[in-house]
């Protein structure tokens, strides 16, 4: 049975500030028993506790992160700390790695991009030895398009090896309706992230910049009513994206959020849970 979990960025404040051991502590707290791992380096002090929290809340890793390039952030490169990823990945009992996105200068040309893609799917097939599935995640400018075709297709065609993670937020943020790409993508996704998106009301601050005439100030407002939102704040539609999810094979749904707008992650990773209930997903928990 499919998994709902939480996508371990959002608690990476709270990892600095409590210790993995209570983030994880408080996480079980709001009713999330499983994580995707991301943006917390993963030191010896890291690990063992959460370890310790597997043990001790019957927490699951579903997968951790990676990326390409330099060594020393906070996701391990697969090109100069492979050993690492395998190491850790394989001490939380994960069977999976994502790659959060492409390197941003990669982006510079297409050709730069089939590098990067040369370069994951290589890595793929050395994790694959090790019995590890490497997964990429897509944001909007996956969606740019390259003589007609969108940028994700591109990548998964040139990376055969690796798997597919969609982010909904980010397809419908890219001009796509998540449904098709879920399906599109059927049996090659086994990771999905969940968050809403939004269209929020203008800040009073907004058309007053605009009343007197600061269009800079003005435009910058405007641009920020697109917003992330908790599961069921926003306009996706969550029926249809839960249940082709299930169908097209995913086997961890996780929670996500980029920006919170003064709420904690508590607060929201309870709302996205709520909704999700309501829905019918309680089992999923």
């Amino acid at each position: 049975m499919a998994r709902i979990g939480v996508q371990a960025m959002m608690l990476r404040g709270a990892i600095e500030e409590l210790g993995a051991y209570e983030a994880i502590r408080r996480t079980v707290d709001v009713g999330y028993r499983v994580a995707e791992l991301s943006a917390t380096r993963l030191t010896p002090e890291v690990l063992a506790e959460l370890r310790r929290a597997q043990d001790d809340f019957g927490f699951e890793v579903c997968s951790t992160s990676a990326g390409i390039g330099a060594a020393g952030a906070a996701n391990p490169s697969l090109e100069t700390e492979f050993d690492k990823v395998v190491s850790d990945t394989k001490a939380l009992g994960a069977g999976m790695v994502r790659i959060g996105m492409l390197p941003i200068p990669m982006l510079r040309s297409l050709d730069s991009v089939l590098e990067f893609c040369r370069v994951a799917d290589a890595a793929a097939v050395r994790l694959a030895d090790e019995g590890i599935a490497l997964y990429y995640h897509n944001h909007h400018v996956e969606f740019a398009k390259t003589d007609g075709r969108y940028l994700l297709d591109v990548i998964a065609d040139a990376s055969p090896h690796v798997g597919i993670e969609l982010d909904v937020h980010w397809i419908q943020r890219g001009g796509l309706d998540p449904v098709r790409v879920i399906d599109q993508y059927a049996g090659r996704v086994k990771l999905v992230h969940l968050k809403d998106y939004r269209i929020g009301w203008p800040a009073a601050e907004t058309i007053d910049a605009l009343e007197r005439g600061d269009h800079a100030s003005f435009q910058e407002g405007w641009k920020g009513l697109v917003q992330f939102a908790e599961v069921g704040e926003g306009n996706l539609d969550w029926p249809a994206i839960i249940a082709h999810s299930l169908d097209a094979g995913a086997e961890y749904l996780l929670v996500e959020q980029d920006e919170l707008y003064g709420r904690t992650v508590w607060e929201s990773l309870a709302i996205s849970r709520r909704h999700l209930v309501e829905l019918g997903h309680d089992a999923l928990f």
